[in-house]
């Protein structure tokens, strides 16, 4: 009568009719009572983690840094020989002229930058120039930085090194 009968313990169980009742698949399969309070549990929990860790940056300080990051560009030096070092901006991302400054490590001390900004826009473009114009001519192993500072003040980044060599 019933087709499937597995041997447990020495006796033999089937699915046999219990009591005069018979278990009905397709209600069972289709029951989802306890699935929807699982998964609104599971979701909650998920979006308190999320809420948590977003708040937990900002009240540690970490999301303010986000914005401050180095800009990605690459630049050329050249010496004229006398005293003065042309920048330029080969490629990368623009930067703010007002966001841009040189520092040297010889004896010779900046007396002015003056930048070429050819479409007027206030920001070194790939083609832009500065002239950096030292008081005396650089010595060997002297180097000149091209340094970028964040618009807060709370970042900075060396994004070139020029080192000349006599």
């Amino acid at each position: 009568m019933w087709p499937l009968e597995v041997p447990c313990g020495g006796h033999e169980v089937g699915l046999r009719p219990v009591l005069g009742r018979t278990m009905d698949i397709k209600k069972f399969l289709s029951e989802s009572r306890a699935v929807s309070p699982v998964i609104g549990v599971i979701l909650m929990v998920a979006i308190t983690v999320i809420l948590a860790a977003v708040i937990g940056t900002f009240v540690l300080g970490l999301g303010d840094q986000v914005g401050d990051t180095a800009p990605q560009a690459s630049f050329s030096f050249e010496y004229d020989g006398t005293d003065t070092v042309t920048i330029t901006h080969e490629s990368g991302d623009a930067i703010s002229f007002d966001d841009l400054s040189v520092s040297e490590t010889s004896a010779a001390s900046v007396d002015s930058e003056t930048p070429s900004d050819a479409n007027s826009d206030g920001n070194m473009n790939a083609g832009d120039t500065i002239a950096v114009e030292f008081s005396a001519g650089l010595s060997d192993g002297d180097e000149v930085r091209l340094v970028w500072t964040s618009e807060s003040g709370s970042n900075s980044a060396t994004l070139q090194k020029y080192t000349y060599n006599a």
